[in-house]
């Protein structure tokens, strides 16, 4: 997976603002990707929590890895699919990242898989949702992180290189969250 690094630390308002610069998929060397793996998620739809070590020594851990598929689960439709393992990459890189810089809260997931059922539900009550969403595929991910905004933890993501980036801003406490894939690379705006 390429890299990413920043080049400063988070400001006291607890949202980093990032320089034009922040970003070097490059930066960080070869030992970030061979460290063990473990994430810590939130599922704020069903109230979830877990802190799985999913990778290590080169290896998923198929019992966490099936623990992260649950998690990631059509909540609205009560069923579970395989996640692309890239994903899982993505999610990590993005907290582990973040947490050599002070940000060690857990990853809000927002959707993960939806049945074809649950996204045409969202299509229908006004939700930006894709008629082929990469979600009916276990590729991809709404996600959100506490003292991130959308433009910084998007540009993290982008960073990475491994797919699909949609920023997605919302006004409020909670504000807006990011869609991270791993279908072709293009980001959006919705």
């Amino acid at each position: 997976m390429p890299r990413a690094s920043a080049q400063s630390a988070p400001s006291g308002s607890g949202e980093l603002e990032p320089p034009p610069d922040i970003f070097d998929a490059q930066a960080l060397d070869l030992e970030f990707w061979l460290k063990p793996r473990t994430i810590d998620v939130i599922r704020p739809a069903s109230g979830e929590r877990a802190k799985l070590l999913y990778w290590r020594d080169g290896e998923l851990i198929e019992s966490a890895y099936q623990d992260l598929c649950h998690l990631l689960r059509d909540v609205n439709g009560k069923e579970t699919a395989l996640i692309d393992p890239k994903l899982f990459e993505t999610l990590w890189g993005t907290q582990a990242f973040v947490a050599r810089y002070g940000i060690d809260t857990p990853l809000e997931i927002l959707s993960g898989y939806r049945t074809p059922a649950s996204n045409q539900k969202l299509r229908e009550a006004g939700v930006p949702a894709a008629r082929q969403s990469l979600h009916m595929e276990g590729r991809a991910a709404d996600i959100r992180l506490a003292n991130l905004n959308s433009e910084v933890l998007g540009g993290l993501v982008k960073s990475f290189r491994q797919g699909g980036v949609g920023f997605y801003y919302r006004a409020g406490p909670r504000g807006g969250w990011i869609h991270a894939d791993t279908g072709l690379k293009r980001t959006w705006k919705g």
